[in-house]
């Protein structure tokens, strides 16, 4: 059956969202909320309903459920606020209130096995790109009764890996057909075709549950990265959403450094190729060397292919990027180049969550905070899982003078993607927060941690430098700043100045403590 509302297409025997010719990536229980809102759409259903059809009765929390609901919300374009489709009733329940059209679906063959995001399509005789399968995590618990958390996982982990740009990701219906089978990983890249596959499992012990994954090269079976994650049981629904973001977040960011490495050994990279490379260079830390080398590829991209979306969204990051690390000393061009990048990807891609994210940064650095902030919460609405986002609108709040919930939203961050590539620049972020509401011992502390996880960041030394100088260790001071000049020989205090960014009074006199401090600290002033 498929149902048809608004621009937005729900076929229940494909299990598939489409808006216009778009497919929407949703996990299995939103697919199946949503479902079971449109069947019952002439009456009100209640919490309880829910967690009986969704969820066979077992325990489920409020937080848990609201959870779902505005994923279901955000997948149709919908919100709390907006109520426009899903209305909720307080104290009775929610209803689908869109108006529906019923239509049976002809019989056709199936086109595809995989659940496919980006712009590159799979032939016969090509294995694609950033291609993996999710293969059915095991359950080493001995409980037959945890399988549907471990197989939960596994499918939520099919579609939110298929968020990734470019990615194509066999299908949860044809990974299944392996459930419980001794398999040779390489013979299942052959018949699957695909690059990579990830196997893991999951084992309950007492008061804790432990996964254990590793990623394949499917071509040679060498192991590429494998980890382990150990929390204590709390609310099941809530665990499979933070283990699903964890281990998405990893697998980004080794899929991408796979591909770097895969297009290296290229004698002729394609537009596709030189972007992975692009990004992999600024995975390795803000430098402005990393930085011009990840403009190089970007370049190299548009200069084959004028449209591609990977490589205009890598483009106006390292625009953003040189400006708001004092980089240049052209700082507004470089932020008004970023910004005409984004819209021209926005409008060809309206739900790139990435393209939202860097847009949201580029109003945050040019005095348009609260509108940034919509733009970090839309980006978290087609991506759940983009930390970057959280620690973002932590960010923001120091710019409007909310600097007191900044942790908060940060920390957030680091639970869904505790090592996450970027997590250097929230810790970074936290820090100068601390700076900016006088917490100097803090942000000390913070911009350290910053810098112990990747040093080839020039403006946290800068930073950190003032930050020490500002608690009296003038010594410590000067050192960060001789590593500060290392990485950036140009850098000095005069690229801080002169571009107003917020006109919160606090934020206001924070910033000239830090340009106070890294005058003290031995910043060169011109």
């Amino acid at each position: 059956m498929r149902y048809l509302f608004e621009e937005y297409t729900f076929d229940t025997n494909l299990r598939e969202l489409h808006r216009g010719a778009e497919v929407v990536s949703v996990t299995p229980q939103v697919f199946d909320l949503l479902e079971y809102l449109i069947r019952n759409r002439e009456r009100v259903v209640s919490k309880d309903d829910l967690i009986r059809a969704i969820w066979e009765g077992r325990s489920v929390s409020d937080a848990a459920l609201t959870t779902r609901l505005n994923a279901v919300r955000g997948a149709i374009g919908d919100t709390g606020e907006k109520q426009h489709l899903i209305k909720t009733l307080p104290r009775k329940g929610f209803r689908f209130v869109g108006t529906v059209q019923e239509a049976q679906r002809l019989a056709v063959e199936p086109v595809s096995s995989a659940a496919y995001s980006g712009d590159m399509k799979p032939t016969p005789n090509s294995t694609p790109r950033l291609s993996i399968v999710v293969l059915p995590f095991v359950n080493l618990s001995g409980n037959s009764e945890q399988d549907y958390f471990v197989d939960g996982v596994t499918e939520s982990l099919t579609t939110d890996l298929s968020r990734i740009n470019g990615s194509f990701v066999i299908g949860r219906h044809t990974a299944f057909t392996y459930k419980g089978k001794a398999v040779d990983l390489k013979q299942i890249g052959r018949e699957l075709n695909v690059c990579y596959a990830l196997e893991g499992s999951v084992q309950r012990g007492g008061d804790r549950l432990r996964v254990n994954v590793q990623l394949v090269d499917a071509e040679t079976g060498a192991h590429l990265w494998a980890d382990r994650f150990d929390k204590p049981m709390t609310d099941l629904l809530e665990m499979q959403d933070e283990i699903v973001a964890r281990l998405a977040n990893a697998l980004d960011a080794q899929l991408i450094e796979a591909e770097a490495r895969r297009a290296e050994r290229s004698p002729h990279p394609d537009a596709i190729d030189l972007c992975f490379q692009g990004y992999h260079s600024l995975n390795k830390g803000r430098s402005p060397e990393n930085v011009a080398r990840a403009r190089c590829f970007f370049e190299r991209a548009l200069a084959l292919d004028p449209e591609n979306v990977e490589a205009l969204v890598g483009k106006a990051n390292i625009d953003f990027t040189t400006a708001a690390a004092f980089m240049v000393d052209d700082r507004e061009a470089r932020f008004a180049m970023a910004e005409v990048t984004l819209n021209k990807v926005l409008s060809m891609a309206p739900r790139h969550a990435r393209a939202h994210g860097l847009f949201g940064a580029v109003l945050l650095f040019t005095r348009r905070a609260v509108q940034a902030i919509g733009e970090f919460e839309q980006a978290l609405a087609l991506d759940r899982n983009l930390a970057t986002a959280h620690a973002m609108i932590g960010f923001a709040k120091v710019f409007i003078g909310r600097g007191a919930e900044s942790e908060a939203h940060i920390q957030q961050a680091f639970r869904l993607s505790p090592r996450d590539s970027n997590a250097y620049r929230w810790m970074h972020n936290l820090g100068v927060a601390k700076l900016i509401l006088g917490a100097d011992a803090e942000a000390v502390d913070w911009l350290r941690r910053s810098l112990e996880v990747n040093r080839n960041y020039p403006i946290v030394h800068f930073q950190l430098a003032a930050a020490l100088a500002l608690v009296g260790s003038l010594d410590e001071a000067r050192a960060s700043v001789r590593a500060g000049l290392a990485l950036d020989p140009a850098f000095t205090i005069r690229r801080t100045r002169g571009l107003i960014v917020s006109s919160d009074p606090t934020f206001r006199a924070g910033s000239n403590r830090i340009r106070d401090g890294m005058l003290m600290a031995g910043v060169p002033e011109e």
